[in-house]
């Protein structure tokens, strides 16, 4: 998925506009923050939300292109959580949004709840 969203963006941007691509990969950890063992976790997700806050990624200045996929359902541990890429023309440009994005996306798109033993 995402060498194909690699290959999607050189060919559709302007070169002038691709200097860099950040891919963030969550992964069902095996340990809840407070140090909890985990047996998985049951993840759901806002469609129309996601669309509206990489829409607003995709708007900022010196972005070139935005995805994002979530994963749904019962999740164990090590199953990939989502991809999130975001491609640009410099790192000051791409990382803030990477980082800004993420955030919007744990704390309003995505419902998780850490299925415990």
């Amino acid at each position: 998925m995402v060498e194909k969203w690699i290959e999607e963006i050189k060919r559709s941007v302007d070169p002038e506009m691709l200097g860099m691509m950040l891919v963030h990969n969550g992964v069902v950890r095996a340990s809840s923050k407070q140090g909890e063992h985990v047996r998985g976790m049951r993840l759901s997700y806002d469609k129309d939300l996601l669309e509206t806050v990489v829409n607003e990624a995709r708007g900022r200045e010196g972005i070139a292109g935005v995805r994002a996929w979530i994963n749904e359902g019962d999740l164990k541990v090590g199953d990939d959580i989502m991809y999130v890429l975001v491609a640009g023309r410099f790192r000051t440009d791409v990382l803030p949004v990477l980082q800004h994005l993420l955030g919007r996306i744990k704390g309003e798109v995505v419902h998780e709840e850490e299925v415990l033993p």
